[in-house]
């Protein structure tokens, strides 16, 4: 398993002697807003799922999302985030080599290399503000037989449309496509966007309700797929791997699907709103580097002589916690990534990192 993830408030509350609960966790990518006060509710009502052994398969929750999304029970797998199919998918699939849209997030290499798959890149580089290379995407996509696409991107937070990934991936039809849409509901109108809602036979999409509904410790999310992929999933799926209460707010949610759909554009409204106004103080105060970004979080170049580790560090000393991109491959030492909280905490953060900026 690789190091360097965000959200380790554990080892950053170790590190300065304080409790996790202290910390202003700008390193994971959750929705400022979340949970739902209703969701919560619905969870306390339904503690007594722990008693019990969960649905083994979760068949409740998969008939549920494919029926929001017009498709059949087969199309469609539930997981353990994720995460889970992410490193599944190199023994269900078997592909030999792989080619992954980055710089991106780590574990798509991760789970392929402990499995010797042979791994290829497509970087989007700096010069570029980070966006893709649709065109040599699709001049090397028919060399390999398994492509990862994070849609929007994380870190870059790069929104690729829908359309777009779908057109490459019908000129391709022996290579398949794997695209990971995690952040996708912070994107305003984000069903246009969703391959779900026009599967090809050779895609997989991963979704997960963990970031939108910041339910990251429950730990569920859902594959999506033409039968046949989904079938060569399926011996790979360990029973009850998602657990009782997981299973019991996926239920909620995708039940007020009403309330829920205004929670989400809520979410979208204010992250949108956040997201400019701190990279516009920014802007003004530093002379970092900002990326444009469609989602919960955005990418900054450190200005010369600042390193990633250095500026985590100085943050942390006012219980800041942000995302050192050191690891993400295409990038460097130069680069971190903030996720979007409150306007309070916002502005906090603005202040310290104009402040250890400008010393």
């Amino acid at each position: 398993m690789i190091t360097g993830h965000g959200g380790d408030i554990f080892a950053a509350a170790m590190q300065i002697g304080c409790r996790p609960a202290d910390i202003v966790d700008m390193s994971s990518n959750i929705n400022p807003l979340g949970p739902m006060k209703e969701l919560l509710d619905h969870l306390r009502d339904h503690l007594d799922s722990i008693t019990r052994l969960p649905d083994v398969d979760a068949s409740e929750i998969v008939e549920m999302f494919a029926a929001r999304h017009r498709l059949q029970p087969g199309n469609i797998l539930a997981g353990n985030g994720s995460t889970q199919f992410i490193y599944s998918l190199p023994q269900a699939l078997a592909p030999k080599k792989v080619l992954i849209l980055g710089p991106t997030y780590a574990d798509y290499a991760d789970a392929c290399g402990r499995h010797g798959v042979k791994i290829e890149y497509c970087l989007a580089k700096e010069e570029n503000g980070f966006q893709p290379d649709l065109e040599l995407l699709d001049r090397s996509a028919g060399h390999v037989d398994t492509v990862f696409i994070c849609n929007p991107d994380n870190p870059t937070g790069v929104l690729i449309p829908g359309k777009k990934i779908t057109d490459i991936c019908r000129r391709h039809p022996q290579t398949r496509f794997v695209v990971d849409e995690s952040y996708l509901p912070f994107v305003p109108n984000s069903s246009k966007h969703s391959l779900v809602n026009n599967l090809s036979d050779n895609t997989v999409v991963l979704q997960s309700l963990s970031k939108i509904f910041r339910i990251p410790g429950l730990r569920v999310g859902f594959l999506a797929a033409a039968k046949p992929l989904v079938d060569q999933f399926r011996p790979w799926m360990l029973p009850w791997n998602v657990n009782g209460p997981a299973q019991a707010a996926a239920v909620f949610l995708m039940q007020h699907r009403r309330e829920v759909e205004q929670f989400v554009d809520r979410s979208a409204a204010h992250v949108r709103k956040e997201r400019e106004k701190l990279i516009d103080i920014l802007k003004s105060g530093t002379e970092a580097a900002l990326y444009p970004s469609e989602t919960v979080f955005f990418l900054v170049r450190l200005p010369p002589g600042k390193t990633a580790s250095q500026i985590k560090a100085a943050l942390l000393q006012h219980r800041l916690l942000i995302r050192d991109c050191t690891n993400f491959r295409g990038l460097s030492e130069r680069y971190i990534r903030v996720s979007i909280k409150t306007a309070e905490f916002n502005q906090l953060l603005a202040e310290k990192l104009i402040d250890v900026l400008n010393r």
